[in-house]
C-alpha cells in the first residue's frame, strides 16, 4: 500500500480512496451513523474487508467522552509473586465487567509511577488501581474531582483522599512474633526493606510492640534496614550469625527477604527459628521449620478491584479504607 516500505494499518483515508467516497462517509459508515445511502454502505464495507481496516475504538471514545472499558494497573514490581498474583485477580474481575486492563510496573521510582499515572488519565481509561511508590499523590487531584475512581493498594496514597486496600500489617507481625516469643526467643533480629516504606513501619511496629508487650528490651542493632532483596538478606544474616550475641529468630518483613534467610540458614545447617511475612510457594515442602503471615493475596487484588468497578458503576460514597485480616501458619518440617 505504500511502496516499499514496512506495510502499515489501513486508515480512513485508505478506505475512502478505495470506496471512492469521502472520509466523513466512511466514518458514518463505521460508526454506524443512520442515513447512509445502501450503495454508498457497501462499497465502504467492502473497502474495509478488503483492506483489513478496523475501527480505532480509543480515539472515538476519546473524541465522545464515553467510557474506554479500560482501566490501568500500576504495580511496584512484575516479578515479585505477591504483586503478580495481584495482577491476577484484578485481570479476573475486569474480564467480568467486559474491561480491558492495562498494566504497567513503577519499579519503585516515584517519577515513573507519575509518568505512568498520568500517561493512563491521559487515554481516559475509567478507573485507577495503584500499588503507590512515591509519598505525594496529589497530581492526580484534578482527575479524582472529574469523577476518575481511584483504588491505592498494600499502601495508603500521600496528598490524597482516596479508597485505600490494606492487609493487617501490624497485627500479622504482632502475632508472628508472639509465636516466636511464646517459644522462647528473646533475641529476634527483624530484617527489612526500607522504614521509608509504609508496609515496613507497620510490620517493624508490630514486632516491637510483640516485643514489649512481653518486656523484652528491644536492642537496635538487631533491626537490619536497607535489605532489599535475597542477596542481601542471606548477607546480613551471615553478618548477624557470626556476632557473639547472635539473634535465636529471625523475622523476614516480605517474602524475598524470607527467601534469602532460609537459603542462608540452609548454608549454614542453622536452627534459629525463622518467621516470614508473606507466605510463598512450596513454604509447605521445606525441610526445616517456619512459620509465616499468610493472607489471600488472590482476594486482596479481588477486593481492591470490585471496589473498583462499584465508583465506576456509580458508587459515590465517601471513600474508605479496608483492612483484610492475616494469620500466623507453621510451614516445612517440625520435629
Amino acid at each position: 500500500m505504500s511502496g516499499g516500505g514496512l506495510p502499515r494499518r489501513p486508515t480512513m483515508v485508505d478506505v475512502a480512496r478505495r470506496a471512492g467516497v469521502s472520509v466523513k462517509t466512511v466514518s458514518r459508515v463505521v460508526n454506524g451513523a443512520p442515513n447512509v445511502a445502501p450503495d454508498l454502505a457497501d462499497r465502504v464495507l467492502a473497502a474495509v474487508a478488503d483492506l483489513g481496516f478496523r475501527r480505532n475504538g480509543l480515539a472515538s471514545t476519546l473524541r465522545s467522552g464515553q467510557a474506554t472499558a479500560t482501566i490501568g494497573l500500576i504495580i511496584e514490581e512484575i516479578a515479585n509473586p505477591f504483586y503478580a498474583t495481584i495482577a491476577a485477580a484484578v485481570a479476573e474481575v475486569a474480564r467480568e465487567h467486559d474491561t480491558v486492563l492495562v498494566m504497567a510496573s513503577s519499579e519503585e521510582d516515584p517519577d515513573r509511577e507519575k509518568h505512568l499515572l498520568l500517561d493512563l488519565c491521559s487515554r481516559r481509561v475509567d478507573g485507577l488501581l495503584v500499588v503507590p511508590a512515591g509519598f505525594d499523590h496529589s497530581f492526580l487531584r484534578a482527575e479524582v474531582q472529574m469523577g476518575l475512581p481511584v483504588v491505592f493498594l498494600d499502601r495508603p496514597a500521600g496528598g490524597l483522599l482516596a479508597d485505600t486496600v490494606l492487609l493487617d500489617n501490624r497485627g500479622g507481625a504482632r502475632a508472628g512474633v508472639e509465636r516466636l516469643v511464646e517459644r522462647g526467643h528473646r533475641r529476634i533480629a527483624v530484617l527489612l526493606d526500607s522504614m521509608s516504606v509504609y508496609t515496613m513501619r507497620e510490620r517493624v511496629a508490630g514486632a516491637q510492640e510483640a516485643c514489649a508487650a512481653a518486656g523484652i528490651g528491644y536492642d537496635d542493632v538487631l533491626i537490619r534496614d536497607g535489605v532489599r532483596d535475597p542477596q542481601a538478606a542471606a548477607r546480613t544474616v551471615a553478618e548477624l550469625l557470626d556476632r557473639p550475641d547472635p539473634p535465636t529468630a529471625l523475622f523476614g518483613t516480605n517474602n524475598r527477604i524470607t527467601v534469602g534467610i532460609l537459603g542462608e540458614l540452609w548454608r549454614r545447617g542453622g536452627a534459629e527459628e525463622l518467621l516470614g511475612f508473606d507466605d510463598f510457594e512450596l513454604s509447605h515442602l521445606m525441610p526445616r521449620p517456619l512459620t509465616v503471615v499468610s493472607y489471600d493475596a488472590h482476594a486482596f487484588g479481588r477486593s481492591a478491584a470490585e471496589l473498583l468497578f462499584r465508583r465506576i458503576t456509580g458508587n459515590r460514597s465517601w471513600p474508605s479504607t479496608t483492612v483484610l485480616p492475616t494469620r500466623v501458619i507453621d510451614r516445612g518440617v517440625r520435629t
